[in-house]
């Protein structure tokens, strides 16, 4: 592991304090939820900002491209699938993300990265995926400049985690990602620098599952631009 992974903050998400929750804000409709409204906000883009385009810098080295995709999974309540990260990893261990992971040479573009990601993370089959576009680039902490890819995924996937990287496979209701009631802002203190991030807590039956972090941060792109 590079020795600039260890100037990284270890710390747990779920106790650095609240400092707001953005109940205030308007939700995403539910129409504007359903699949073909989603491809009509895909194939013509309105104006809009990105909230959170760059995360303050941990480590020191160039920049990485990279992609995720964010499967919308096109249940009679559309969900969004998302991993837990196995605890072993070298950065963002145990943490819930999107399938995704860095460019290759062979990659035909983002689209073609997040694919082969979810294909080699869960097991997902480029096929089963109808492809909207991609958000904004979002840089992490890390370096990673990474393109959230928005696709559709049909119901019924039968899905292989790849036990080096994913510990576990789970859904989120779209609904409850899009309502800014869920958003919660939280604030760190490290080394003379102030980091601000989001968090979307979910109880998933007797587990919570803490989406934070750039994950947290992409799902408040997507929220502002489906409300845009």
């Amino acid at each position: 592991m590079s020795s600039s992974f260890h100037r990284l903050p270890v710390f747990d998400p779920r106790t650095v304090p609240i400092v707001g929750v953005d109940a205030h804000l308007p939700r995403v409709a539910q129409a504007a939820q359903q699949p073909d409204a989603l491809r009509q906000r895909f194939a013509a883009p309105p104006p809009w900002s990105p909230e959170i385009r760059q995360e303050p810098r941990f480590i020191d080295r160039a920049p990485a491209q990279a992609a995720v995709l964010v499967p919308i999974v096109l249940r009679e309540r559309p969900t969004v699938l998302l991993t837990e990260r196995t605890a072993h990893l070298s950065t963002h261990s145990g943490q819930v993300a999107f399938p995704g992971g860095r460019s290759d040479p062979q990659d035909a573009d983002a689209a073609a990265t997040a694919l082969r990601e979810a294909q080699e993370e869960v097991g997902l089959e480029p096929e089963a995926v109808e492809v909207l576009g991609p958000l904004a680039t979002y840089t992490t902490g890390t370096a990673f400049v990474v393109t959230p890819v928005v696709g559709l995924v049909r119901p019924g996937q039968v899905l292989r985690p790849n036990p080096h990287e994913v510990a576990d496979i789970f859904e989120v209701p779209l609904d409850f990602l899009l309502d800014p009631a869920h958003h919660q802002r939280h604030l760190l203190q490290w080394q003379g620098q102030q980091r601000e991030w989001f968090a979307m807590p979910y109880q998933d039956g007797e587990q919570q599952r803490f989406i934070w972090g750039a994950t947290a941060g992409m799902l408040r792109n997507l929220y502002r631009f489906l409300l845009a």
